[in-house]
Parts: structure tokens; C-alpha cells; sequence
């Protein structure tokens, strides 16, 4: 049996195609989900995501591409003959009935007996923590219990595959932290296949086994949420995936005095030993007329020999210092979980080990290297 249970290949979906300004929403989108995967699509708003999953359910044609579910094409089908399950980000309850009524109502064609009803309805109202208002109905209950209730309703079927559109996104901070981690550890126990969207890093990061980031209706990079953040496929995505944001800063490459020098605006340079880069990469930085420079809040060494900065901004946060600089003509955040004793208008040094350097192609922001190492991107699937 194929470990792939959902293939998406070369999806687009055009709005209002036969307008004089047709909306190109998702482009030459392919996906593979295996069984038993949490997969999370992340980006911002507007990027394509929820159109994805709504092609995926049934609810929006497919302008062009192929969509397959356990082998077998679905994106010709109904939404009620392909085996999903949803939940919607606008809850779509029945106001006739109750919130047990409305979680359950999957169960009244599956023949199940009372007992067993009566179970899996509890489980998933415990799992939601809305035991005590099943007798309500939707209009009596906040945004924060109906998105729960409808969360449950798509939880509580049996599916090929379960769709969850920013399921959480309506509950207080709390809330949503404890249920993550509930709900991924149903999903894996139930052996169920489900696909999240949101634009919730710490949303994605918590519950899925790998993260589709999209951008322009694009799929960006489609990995695990460690590789993402540690080898990110091009500028976009590591810049979008981390809190605080990647620093960025534009550099031209010079091999000048036995050292790899990279000269930034203002006049600063850094300076590597040629050797700390591998000779391919090495000659390809050469190359290029225009580098961007990608370092992580965390790996911004203050106090180190290197070169100056101004800082304008210290915030403690409780656990974590939050210094930010005026460097090389741009703003540089630095993250410390000590607190850092520096003041606004002070000058520090700092330092940016070649370890912790991300390079990228300045003209199309595709990934050069991450930690001196010459990157070579796998392809998508």
C-alpha cells in the first residue's frame, strides 16, 4: 500500500475567469500527503491556502490540475462522495439543533448503536471542553464554543481525510495552547489524515508533521518545521517563517587578503576565512554582483568582537531580551534569554558566526548556502 493517501498535481484555481481581470488565486500547485500526516498550509492572507483546501473539499472547482484521494480522482466529484470531512473557519452550524446534534449528526448514517453514539460524542466534548453546554444551541454559545462545536463535528467523522480551516483561530491564547496539543494527540491516535490551514506559525509549527508555506498562490517550500526554519529554500520563506523575522542585509562578496569579505551598506564589512565556505559556493558569491545576508535573531552575538551597531530599542520580556539596532543601514534585532544590560544609544559590538549565516541570490531570493554549506533543494512532493 502507498504511504501517499492525497496527491495534488499542477492545481490552479482562476476566479472570475472570462473578467477583463481574472484573479490568479493558486498556481501550479502539487502536494503529496501520506497517511497518517498532519500537514499544515501556512502564509499570509490572500496567499491561496483556504482555496486549496476548498478545492480539496469539493466547494470550489479546479480551474486546472488533477486532485487524487486514495488513488482515485476526486476533483470531478461532489463534496458529499469524496470522503472529507470539514471544518469551516465560519463554523456553518444547523441553528435547529443542539451542539450534541450538530457534532453528531455524521454518526446517524453510520448505524452505530446508542452506546457507542453516546461515547464518541463524549470523547470528542471532552476533548473540546464543551461538556456543559451540548444542550445549547448556536446562537446562545460565543464564536470561540461554535468554532469548537464545529471542530468536533469534523473530528468525530470517519473520513479518508480531515480539513481543518483555521480551526482555532476565534479561542483565547490560553485555550488554543492546551487544545493543540490535545488535538494533535487525537489525530495521531485515531490514525487520521488532516490537513491544516492558518497563519499561525506557532499554530503549524505545534501540530503538523511538515508545513506547505505559500505565497502568490505558490507553494514555497514543503517541510518539516525544523528543516523550514534551519534551511529555508529562499528569501520569502525565512523571512516569513520565525519571531522574530530573519535579519536581512544586502552584501557584496570580495575575496580580498586571503578572507571572504562582505560589503555592506555604510561602508561595514564582514570578513570570513575563504576556507569556512565551500569552493563552489565560494566562487558562485564571487560571481553574483549582489548577495542578501540572512542571520537569525538568536545567532546575533553581542558583545563579541566584530563589527558596531547603535542600538535604539531594549525590551525584556520575561524570558527573553529583544535588542534592536541601527547596522549597516538597516535594522538588526538581536534575542537573548539573559537579560542584556545595554541602554538606547549605546554602540556594541556584535558578531554573526559563519555557522549561522543563510545566503541568498539577491535577484530571485533563492537559498545559496546555509552555515557555509552550498545548498542543494530537493524537490517539492
Amino acid at each position: 500500500m502507498s504511504a501517499s493517501i492525497l496527491e495534488l498535481q499542477d492545481v490552479n484555481k482562476v476566479y472570475r475567469p472570462m473578467r477583463r481581470e481574472p484573479v490568479h488565486a493558486v498556481r501550479d500547485f502539487s502536494l503529496t500527503v501520506n497517511r497518517g500526516e498532519i500537514v499544515a498550509l501556512l502564509g499570509s492572507s490572500g496567499c491561496g491556502k483556504t482555496s486549496v483546501l476548498r478545492m480539496i473539499a469539493g466547494f470550489e472547482e479546479v480551474s486546472a490540475g488533477a486532485i487524487r484521494l486514495g488513488g482515485r480522482d476526486i476533483h470531478g466529484l461532489a463534496p458529499a462522495k469524496r470522503g472529507v470531512a470539514m471544518a469551516f473557519e465560519g463554523y456553518s452550524l444547523y441553528p435547529p439543533l443542539t451542539l450534541k446534534e450538530n457534532i453528531a449528526i455524521a454518526l446517524k448514517s453510520q448505524g452505530i448503536g446508542r452506546e457507542q453514539y453516546e461515547a464518541k460524542v463524549r470523547t470528542i466534548a471532552q476533548l473540546l471542553e464543551i461538556e456543559d453546554i451540548l444542550g445549547r444551541y448556536p446562537s446562545s454559545v460565543s464564536a470561540g464554543q461554535q468554532q469548537r462545536v464545529s471542530l468536533g463535528r469534523a473530528l468525530i467523522r470517519e473520513a479518508a481525510l480531515h480539513l481543518l480551516d483555521e480551526p482555532m483561530g476565534q479561542l483565547e491564547p490560553q485555550l488554543r495552547a492546551v487544545l493543540r496539543g490535545r488535538i494533535k494527540h487525537f489525530i495521531k491516535e485515531q490514525r487520521l489524515t488532516a490537513i491544516l490551514v492558518t497563519h499561525d506559525q506557532t499554530e503549524a509549527n505545534a501540530l503538523a508533521d511538515r508545513i506547505a508555506v505559500m505565497e502568490e498562490g505558490r507553494l514555497q517550500q514543503f517541510d518539516t518545521p525544523e528543516e523550514i526554519k534551519a534551511r529555508p529554500a529562499n528569501l520569502f520563506t525565512g523571512t516569513f517563517i520565525g519571531e522574530p523575522p530573519m535579519n536581512t542585509l544586502n552584501a557584496t562578496a570580495r575575496l580580498e587578503d586571503n578572507l571572504l569579505k562582505f560589503h555592506l551598506e555604510e561602508d561595514v564589512v564582514l570578513g570570513y576565512p575563504e576556507d569556512a565556505f565551500a569552493t563552489g559556493l565560494r566562487d558562485r558569491l564571487l560571481e553574483l554582483e549582489q548577495v542578501t545576508i540572512g542571520v537569525r535573531p538568536h545567532a546575533v552575538k553581542l558583545g563579541e568582537q566584530g563589527v558596531s551597531a547603535k542600538v535604539y530599542a531594549n525590551q525584556w520580556l520575561g524570558d527573553q531580551s529583544h535588542v534592536a539596532m541601527h547596522f549597516a543601514g538597516s535594522n538588526l534585532i538581536s534575542v537573548s534569554h539573559e537579560h542584556v544590560p545595554v541602554v538606547t544609544g549605546a554602540t556594541v559590538d556584535i558578531a554573526f558566526p559563519v555557522a549561522e549565516l543563510h545566503l541568498f541570490d539577491s535577484r530571485n531570493g533563492t537559498a545559496l548556502s546555509h552555515g557555509g554549506d552550498p545548498v542543494e533543494v530537493p524537490p517539492v512532493t
